[in-house]
């Protein structure tokens, strides 16, 4: 299974500047959170139906001739008035058959923002596309006054299925995140719920932050979601969602994160590209119900992998970019180093589960093959009211801990004798002072490993453990390591899969 990522990335990556003025218009009706709550029960109470396709034309749009349909910076909802943020919009077609409804909310009333291609520019080569009643957007950009006074980013968008990115200052799209995963990895497919509707909270003259609410519709479930959104040095969103299971989930994924990760030294010699590293992500990090901080560096294996990490109220996860030097990348456009990282991090308890991670195969860095998500033990029952809260912070390093952390992992054959040599770096701290106070744990459960070795790295003033291990026939083995001062741990616990 590959999902096509960042659908039309060149459409929503560049940090495109200005205000953008699309209006509400029609008669307002009476909003609050509680009737998107009343939608998604009623929806849920009835059985699912797909909403119409628009016109055969649009889907049949080329890259290209989408890509260039460009949105009127004018246009913006909001342009123009004392409002800190504008809001433009997003075309429907190609890789988004079905349209989205829109509302501005002003005064607790909620008004329909009208679908209307004036609002775009498009190229010569784009066709005459119809208009009908099936018209509508395929998504939404959020932008405000960042780095220049008197100046609009963007720094949010909700696009395609239940997906959303942001990024924090100085930042470029990576990953992203979704309102809920359903069935990830299984054998019968993915089911991919959609945020049908949305409604824009208009913010009040400097207010820093701004509410955004969305419908979900699947044939499986409903859902109700709010996301009060702050941007800044890194954007954080605080989500409450209500789900209504249309029948027993037994496999959902809360607080989905989906990313690329191509390739880094850890499995370099498997592509011809004068790149060091391709990836949006390196690694998943886990701060578990007892405390413990998890380091798990991301691979691209050959077969479908699934690493299922089992906890009791996880304290977070996210998906990391820690590698953040551009010559980690020696990439001009693609600008990997730039990418934010994405902390997922539970309001009340969440109880017993697992954070599951998906390793997908990919070829290209077109596909985002990797993804991350709680799974409950217990599954939702149809018809029951599911309620949830939890906070995104995405940004550079969006979770730091005390602990050291792992700042790159690099393993290849044994120059000398046979089996793997694995190297591990900790970042700089003054817990590694003096080394030989030190405790080296390194353990697999499939193989007998060597006695660790750790030497001070004078690049990156930390410290570097080494050790091998022989796999044999094996096709694959879990390896775990941590530096521990006396019974207290003095790193990030180290995890990872090595796959023939």
């Amino acid at each position: 299974m590959k999902l096509t990522r960042r659908t039309f990335l060149a459409s929503t990556s560049a940090l495109a500047l200005t205000p953008g003025a699309a209006f509400a218009t029609g008669s307002g009706t009476p909003f609050d959170h509680d009737a998107v709550i009343a939608e998604a029960r009623d929806l849920a109470s009835r059985p699912y139906t797909a909403r119409a396709q628009v016109p055969q034309e649009w889907r049949d749009l080329s890259y290209e001739q989408y890509r260039s349909i460009r949105f009127k910076l004018d246009k913006a909802l909001w342009y123009g008035a004392e409002t800190p943020y504008n809001v433009d919009f997003f075309t429907p077609g190609l890789y988004f058959p079905r349209a989205v409804k829109v509302f501005s909310v002003e005064n607790g009333m909620a008004t329909p923002v009208s679908f209307d291609l004036s609002m775009f520019t498009k190229s010569d080569e784009v066709p005459t596309l119809p208009v009908d009643d099936t018209l509508g957007f395929s998504g939404l950009r959020l932008r405000t006054e960042m780095h220049r006074p008197g100046l609009t980013d963007e720094f949010c968008v909700f696009q395609g299925a239940s997906y959303f990115r942001a990024i924090g200052l100085h930042e470029v799209y990576g990953l992203s995140a979704r309102g809920l995963a359903l069935k990830t990895g299984d054998p019968d497919g993915e089911e991919f719920p959609d945020f049908i509707r949305f409604w824009l909270e208009r913010p009040a003259p400097g207010q820093r932050n701004m509410i955004v609410h969305a419908l979900m519709d699947s044939p499986s479930v409903t859902g109700a979601y709010r996301f009060d959104i702050t941007p800044g040095a890194d954007c954080v969103m605080e989500v409450e969602a209500t789900l209504f299971p249309r029948e027993e989930l037994d496999h959902v994924g809360i607080g989905p994160l989906t990313s690329m990760f191509l390739y880094d030294q850890t499995n370099r010699t498997r592509f011809d590209d004068f790149r060091p590293a391709v990836h949006d992500s390196d690694g998943l990090m886990i701060r578990n119900g007892a405390g413990e901080v998890l380091w798990r560096p991301l691979a691209n294996p050959k077969t479908l992998q699934v690493s299922s990490f089992v906890d009791m109220n996880p304290r977070g996860f996210g998906l990391m970019q820690r590698t953040r030097e551009f010559s980690d990348f020696a990439d001009l456009e693609a600008l990997y180093h730039k990418r934010p990282g994405l902390w997922v991090e539970p309001k009340g308890d969440w109880g017993k589960g697992t954070v599951r991670l998906v390793e997908i195969p990919a070829d290209q860095e077109i596909y985002d093959n990797i993804v991350a998500y709680w799974r409950p033990a217990q599954a939702y029952a149809a018809d029951e009211q599911v309620d949830l809260s939890y906070r995104l912070t995405w940004g550079e390093e969006p979770q730091r801990t005390a602990m050291p952390r792992v700042i790159n992992t690099a393993m290849g054959d044994k120059t000398f004798g046979s089996g793997r040599l694995v190297v591990v770096d900790f970042e700089a701290s003054d817990m590694f002072d003096d080394p030989d106070t030190l405790d080296i744990f390194v353990q697999s459960p499939h193989v007998e490993v060597s006695k660790g070795v750790l030497q001070r790295n004078p690049d990156t003033g930390g410290l570097r453990l080494a050790f091998s291990f022989e796999p044999g026939e094996r096709d694959h083995v879990e390896l775990r390591a941590q530096l521990r001062k006396g019974k207290q741990p003095a790193s990030e616990v180290w995890l990872y899969r090595w796959i023939a």
